[in-house]
């Protein structure tokens, strides 16, 4: 997917900092949207040794080849293990990867920092998401961003910049990357070989990576079994539905989560809520027409009250001590919303 022409005004953001570096840069902006990819391109151009005219790296040169084997001396990049190319699929009774940014990782920048560049240029340091710093990790990283390096760049990314301290946010220049037009997405998905990307966009909320990512990946097939047990409404069967979809996570080996299941069913609610009250649905198109029958049921409160109940349980999802009983509580939730 090409993200020059899907976020130019991100991009020239970027390149217009290049004369007067900051210390640390701060993307921001809604998930799926193409944040790491300017990120690292901005890092690749800013490392290469032979910069095309276009103001992109040129792919060819030492500093390149590093880089795209992941292996350059000025480079760092900071993710949990769990968003790690190499971390598989933690299987039952074994340890998962960690799904956040800890301590010793940010204490390994030490060494890299205190060296220095290794050509002359800059150390470049890119976390990613930024959000997924644990406290002692965000104290730490706040101590060097008080105390910057010269020479020395961070690049962070946040979908949700309210989880970070305020203190590391005001020491970052923001950078927003917006949400493109549906029309320049959906053009730009269908000449990277998506099919249907209308349909994929709106699951995405219109972000086009996540939409990329949704329709390369079996979640359509989830999401479509997941919308049918909703559809049911007050004749659902909880303990039913918690079965199957707890059947669908397991055989998924891992790319379906729980939290992903919780985020669809949010989408869900906020669909009913828009249906509502009279206006156009925002992530599942397919079933507008099914959904006022469901809506006439249902006090607007009380979709709002399980919106906010599912926010709490989506990180409970991260840990959860029992998937089928935590499954079986947002389906006898939902089934709650049409009692009388």
């Amino acid at each position: 997917m090409n993200i020059f022409e899907l976020q130019p005004a991100a991009w020239n953001s970027l390149l217009s900092r290049q004369e007067r570096l900051p210390h640390a840069l701060l993307l921001i902006g809604q998930k799926g949207l193409g944040k790491f990819q300017l990120a690292w391109e901005f890092a690749a151009y800013l490392l290469c040794e032979s910069p095309e005219k276009s103001h992109k790296a040129c792919g060819k040169c030492l500093a390149c080849n590093w880089f795209e084997q992941g292996n350059h001396p000025d480079f760092r990049l900071l993710q949990p293990d769990a968003l790690s190319a190499e971390a598989e699929i933690a299987e039952e009774g074994k340890k998962k990867p960690s799904q956040q940014i800890v301590i010793e990782q940010i204490r390994a920048l030490d060494e890299f920092l205190g060296v220095g560049s290794h050509r002359n240029g800059l150390s470049i340091v890119l976390l990613n998401p930024a959000e997924a710093m644990n406290k002692n990790a965000a104290n730490a990283i706040l101590k060097t961003l008080e105390e910057p390096r010269p020479n020395t760049l961070f690049l962070l990314i946040s979908s949700e910049p309210s989880r970070l301290l305020p203190t590391i946010r005001s020491r970052c220049q923001s950078i927003p990357v917006a949400l493109p037009s549906s029309a320049l997405a959906s053009r730009v998905l269908s000449d990277a070989g998506v099919q249907h990307p209308e349909r994929w966009l709106a699951l995405a909320g219109g972000s086009p990576r996540l939409a990329s990512e949704l329709a390369a990946s079996s979640h359509g097939a989830w999401i479509d079994k997941l919308i049918g047990k909703l559809l049911h409404g007050a004749d659902s069967d909880p303990l039913i539905a918690a079965g199957d979809i707890e059947k669908l996570l397991k055989d998924s080996k891992g790319r379906v989560q729980l939290r992903h299941v919780i985020e669809a069913c949010q989408k869900w609610l906020v669909d009913l809520t828009l249906n509502k009250n009279g206006q156009p649905v925002r992530y599942f198109l397919e079933h507008q027409s099914k959904m006022k029958g469901l809506t006439d049921m249902i006090p607007a409160t009380r979709l709002i009250s399980l919106y906010r109940t599912l926010n709490r349980q989506r990180l409970e999802a991260e840990q959860p001590l029992n998937s089928r009983l935590f499954l079986e509580g947002v389906f006898l939730e939902y089934k709650a919303l049409f009692n009388r």
